[in-house]
């Protein structure tokens, strides 16, 4: 029953995307404008759909479960990178593809689709632990993912980690820990605003969808078994371990859709400012997108069992 609900539920999303897709094809939109729907959504609205999530979740969080999550948010990125480094030789022999391959596995989508899908999954009052998941990720991205494909760290780099998405997580812990009320109308407003982030994130993945060339996308055998990989096998595996640290089972669903999101677009960004080819990337972003659709119902449903 789990199932269906949230299959429908992640069918919504799919719909959503669908959306995009219709209106990337109609000449709606373009680069130009999803560009800028991009930034908006990396420095405005998501930003602050994770102070929203956090003052309307004060007195429903406990500071005890943060601190687990934050734990098992910083195990997941550990095991994600050995595999990484383990798993992408199989994968691509080329050195430069290869160090792509090991981002894909480290670096997910854990805002454009992980805060829609617990959003509708678990409820908006559980964004705020996604916000633990994304503070991690931004300091191994401007650590590990820029020392891995540059062979060195810049001041520049580290720089970069100074932008709205942790500065706006660590004010949610801080908004979590010493239990800040904030103004009514303060908490409308950045609500009313961060709810933007789920529809428009949608649409913007279906842009890029409608933009893709869908028989590279679909036509590479390997994608299809890092994609298994990714979004099933490695989450379920981790399963037996998010018990021993977790007991209540919205923080242990939470965790299981970060563990099974879909490739993010940092890898690729990355790769680009660098001059290499992401078109097998930028292929992985999408199937796993897609294919998620149908993972995230089986991870929720064995993760309840």
């Amino acid at each position: 029953m789990l199932f269906v609900t949230v299959f429908f539920q992640m069918l919504a999303l799919l719909l959503l995307i669908g959306a995009g897709w219709i209106i990337a094809k109609k000449g709606m939109m373009d680069e130009h404008t999803n560009g800028q729907m991009s930034g908006l959504l990396a420095n405005v609205f998501n930003p602050l759909l994770i102070v929203s999530s956090a003052a309307n979740s004060v007195g429903l969080i406990s500071t005890a479960d943060m601190k687990t999550v934050g734990l098992i948010a910083a195990g997941m990125f550990a095991v994600f990178i050995v595999l990484g480094m383990v798993l992408s030789p199989f994968f691509e022999h080329d050195r430069d593809q290869r160090k792509l391959f090991q981002l894909m596995f480290v670096f997910s989508n854990l805002g454009f689709v992980g805060i829609p899908v617990v959003t509708s999954g678990a409820g908006p009052e559980y964004v705020v632990y996604v916000t633990e998941f994304i503070l991690i990720y931004t300091i191994l991205l401007y650590t590990y993912g820029v020392g891995l494909l540059c062979g060195k760290l810049s001041l520049s780099s580290l720089k970069e980690m100074l932008n709205p998405g942790p500065v706006c997580s660590v004010a949610a812990l801080g908004i979590i820990i010493w239990g800040i009320q904030l103004p009514d109308f303060l908490k409308a407003a950045v609500t009313c605003l961060g709810n933007v982030t789920s529809p428009m994130a949608l649409i913007v993945i279906g842009f890029t969808l409608a933009h893709a060339d869908l028989r590279r996308v679909f036509g590479q055998p390997r994608l299809y078994v890092f994609a298994l990989l990714k979004l099933l096998v490695l989450p379920l595996l981790l399963l037996p371990f998010l018990r021993m640290a977790a007991r209540e089972l919205p923080l242990i669903s939470v965790c299981m859709v970060m563990f099974g999101m879909p490739v993010g677009n940092v890898p690729m960004m990355l790769g680009m400012q660098k001059g290499m080819d992401v078109s097998t990337g930028s292929a992985a972003i999408i199937l796993t997108t897609v294919f998620c659709v149908l993972t995230i119902p089986v991870l929720m449903a064995v993760a309840a069992g």
